[in-house]
């Protein structure tokens, strides 16, 4: 009997964690970047493929797209912006918190968010 609940868990556990990781990002979602002025809203589409993600990111700027990947419950992607200073690199890196919320930081481009603190950034999906 013990070997047969062990089997049963062993089984729902992988079954659990296979549903997690088929969970698609791809959609439309609003991105909200946080910084010591307040937050920042803007449309932000996600396509994913297997383990590559393609990223738009659309905002007062204008429109940036990016490319990365996912692995399990990890999600990170960079742009590439062109400014009148050069190229500015940004590296996005969060985590699935489930399948219409993602949170992370961002490193580069922003000199960080004060206080040598990277600055937040939260991501939801649109209704469909």
């Amino acid at each position: 009997m013990k070997k047969v609940s062990l089997l049963f868990l062993a089984f729902l556990v992988t079954g659990v964690l296979a549903v997690a990781s088929q969970v698609s990002l791809t959609g439309d979602w609003t991105y909200t970047m946080t910084t010591q002025r307040g937050e920042i809203p803007q449309d932000m589409k996600i396509v994913q493929e297997g383990d590559k993600i393609k990223v738009t990111m659309v905002g007062q700027r204008g429109e940036t797209t990016g490319e990365g990947t996912v692995k399990d419950k990890a999600v990170e992607w960079t742009v590439v912006r062109t400014t009148q200073r050069g190229e500015m690199k940004i590296v996005f890196k969060g985590e699935i918190v489930d399948e219409n919320n993602l949170k992370g930081t961002m490193e580069g481009g922003f000199g960080g968010g004060g206080g040598g603190q990277a600055p937040v950034w939260k991501a939801v999906r649109k209704p469909k």
